[in-house]
C-alpha cells in the first residue's frame, strides 16, 4: 500500500521533467493532469487546466473530430498528427499530437493521454532558412552556391549567353529556371530543348521548323520551338550531345540571332535569350573535336559549375526539408520530417545522382509512410542495401531545423533537472555556461520558470 503514493510521486516527477507537453483526461474528456510543458506550450496553469474539458483548454482546429475521442471510443492511437491550437494569448501554436488508451490493472479503460511537441520553433526556423538559404527554387548553404546566389540577379538581367556546367542531376535546369524568372524577359515563353533526348535527324526541323516540301512527309509549313519562345529564354540542356552538323546553325543562332526553317532560304530573326548546360567537360569535348570550338566560347560567355551534391553535404538537410513541404502541398500530406537515423544515413550517402536521387528517395518515403514521420523503413531497398552502421549518437542528428528543436528539448530538460542551477545544466549539456547564457537568449528560455 506504502508504494502505490511513492509510485505516484515518481510518476509526477517524470511527466515534469519531460519536454513534450502531456496530459490525461478520464473517459468524458475531463483533463486529470497536465505537466509543466503544457502549461509552458499552451500559457494555462494546470490548475486552471484540470478539472476541463480538453477543448475548452486546447481549442484546436480539429476538436470537432477529437482524435482523443476517437481514441476512447475505438482504441485507435494517433502518432505525431500535426495540429494548431490556440494559446492562453490568443496565439496559434503549431504542434503534433500523440494519443493512447490508458488502462487499470484489470484492462478497463481509465481515460486517455495525449502527448504534443511545440513546432513553433520549427516553423520559425523553416522560414528563416527560406529567406535565408533560397533563391527561386533553389535551397543551399554551400559557401560555393551562395557566390553564384550573390551573382545570379545581375546574370538574369543580361543578355549574356550563359553555360551551366555540372554532372546530371546537381539543379542546373533550377538555375536555368531561375536566370529567366529574375531576367526581363519572366513573363515572356520558357523553352527547355533537351538535346540528348531528341532524335538527331528530327532535331533541326523541330527546333528550326520546315517549309512545306523540305522532305516527304512536309505538306505544309510548320514553325520550330524556337519560334514558340519568341522574346523568352531558351534552355539548352545537356548541350554536349548536339550533332556536329546541328551546332555549325546553333553558332549562326548565337551570331546573328537569325536562323532557317528547314527547305527555306529566307532567314527568320529570332529574340531569344539562350542558356544552355552539360553535365560533360566541354573543354575535353573540343580537343577531341567532337564540340565546335568557335561554338562554345559563343555560348560561355557567362559561365559557371555547379558542384555534385556529396561536394555540398550541408545542403542534404535543407534540401529535404524543402522537398518534404513540396510533397506535402503536392500530395495533401502533412509529413513533417524525416528520422534521424535516415537523415544520418542521407548524410553518408554519396548520391550518384545528386540532387535528383535525394528528391526522389524523399518522394519514395512519402509513398509507403502511413504516418507523419519518414522512417528507415520507408527508404528504397537500394539505398539501404550495403549501408555502413550508424548510430543515433552521430554529431549528425536529423534535420538542421530537427537539430534546433531537440537542442531546446535537451537544454529545457537539463534545467528541469537541476532547478533551473545554471551551471550544474551546463556541466549535464557539456558546454561551458556563457555558451549555454547564448542558447537560452536564442530561444528566449527564463531559468528563473525552471527553479
Amino acid at each position: 500500500m506504502d508504494e502505490k503514493p511513492e509510485n505516484l510521486k515518481f510518476f509526477k516527477v517524470i511527466l515534469s521533467s519531460i519536454a513534450d507537453g502531456v496530459f490525461t483526461v478520464d473517459s468524458r474528456r475531463i483533463i486529470t493532469s497536465f505537466n509543466r510543458a503544457a502549461e509552458k506550450i499552451t500559457g494555462i496553469p494546470s490548475s486552471k487546466a484540470i478539472g476541463k474539458r480538453c477543448s475548452d483548454v486546447f481549442h484546436s482546429d480539429i476538436c470537432e473530430a477529437c482524435p482523443l475521442q476517437e481514441t476512447l471510443k475505438t482504441g485507435a492511437e494517433a502518432i505525431d498528427r500535426p495540429v494548431n491550437i490556440i494559446n492562453s494569448r490568443g496565439e496559434k501554436i503549431p504542434i503534433s499530437i500523440s494519443t493512447a488508451i490508458l488502462r487499470d490493472e484489470k484492462g478497463q479503460i481509465l481515460g486517455a493521454v495525449e502527448t504534443f511537441r511545440d513546432l513553433s520553433a520549427l516553423e520559425h526556423l523553416r522560414k528563416e532558412l527560406n529567406q535565408k538559404y533560397s533563391v527561386e527554387d533553389i535551397i543551399s548553404k554551400s559557401p560555393k552556391i551562395h557566390k553564384l546566389f550573390a551573382i545570379l540577379p545581375d546574370i538574369a538581367e543580361s543578355e549574356s549567353t550563359v553555360l551551366i556546367e555540372g554532372p546530371s542531376g546537381s539543379g542546373k535546369e533550377l538555375f536555368a529556371r531561375a536566370i529567366h524568372n529574375l531576367s526581363p524577359r519572366k513573363e515572356k515563353p520558357y523553352l527547355v530543348i533537351n538535346c540528348g533526348t531528341l532524335p538527331h535527324q528530327l532535331f533541326e526541323s523541330e527546333l528550326f521548323g520546315y517549309m512545306k516540301g523540305a522532305f516527304t512527309d512536309a505538306r505544309q509549313d510548320k514553325k520550330g520551338k524556337l519560334a514558340t519562345a519568341e522574346g523568352g529564354t531558351v534552355f539548352f540542356d545537356e548541350i554536349g550531345d548536339l550533332p556536329l552538323s546541328t551546332q555549325v546553325k546553333l553558332l549562326r543562332l548565337l551570331q546573328q540571332r537569325e536562323y532557317e526553317p528547314v527547305g527555306g532560304t529566307r532567314s527568320v530573326k529570332a529574340d531569344i535569350r539562350i542558356v544552355a548546360a552539360t553535365n560533360r567537360d566541354l573543354k575535353q569535348q573540343v580537343a577531341l573535336g567532337r564540340f565546335r570550338e568557335d561554338l562554345y566560347f559563343r555560348l560561355a560567355v557567362v559561365k559557371f559549375e555547379l558542384p555534385p551534391l556529396y561536394e555540398r553535404r550541408e545542403d542534404i538537410p535543407y534540401l529535404v526539408d524543402h522537398f518534404i513541404q513540396r510533397f506535402n502541398a503536392r500530395k495533401g500530406r502533412k509529413i513533417i520530417s524525416v528520422s534521424p537515423d535516415v537523415m544520418n544515413i542521407l548524410m553518408q550517402h554519396d548520391f550518384p545522382g545528386n540532387i535528383r536521387e535525394l528528391e526522389n528517395i524523399i518522394e519514395y518515403g512519402f509513398v509507403v509512410c502511413k504516418g507523419s514521420i519518414i522512417q528507415k523503413e520507408h527508404l528504397p531497398t537500394e539505398l539501404l542495401r550495403g549501408l555502413k552502421e550508424t548510430s543515433q549518437d552521430s554529431p549528425i542528428f536529423g534535420s538542421p531545423i530537427a537539430q534546433k528543436v531537440d537542442e531546446q528539448n535537451r537544454i529545457q530538460a537539463a534545467l528541469d533537472k537541476n532547478r533551473g542551477n545554471i551551471a550544474k545544466t551546463a556541466e549535464d549539456l557539456g558546454i561551458h555556461r556563457a555558451t549555454l547564457w547564448r542558447k537560452l537568449k536564442r530561444y528566449n528560455i527564463d531559468p528563473k520558470e525552471y527553479k
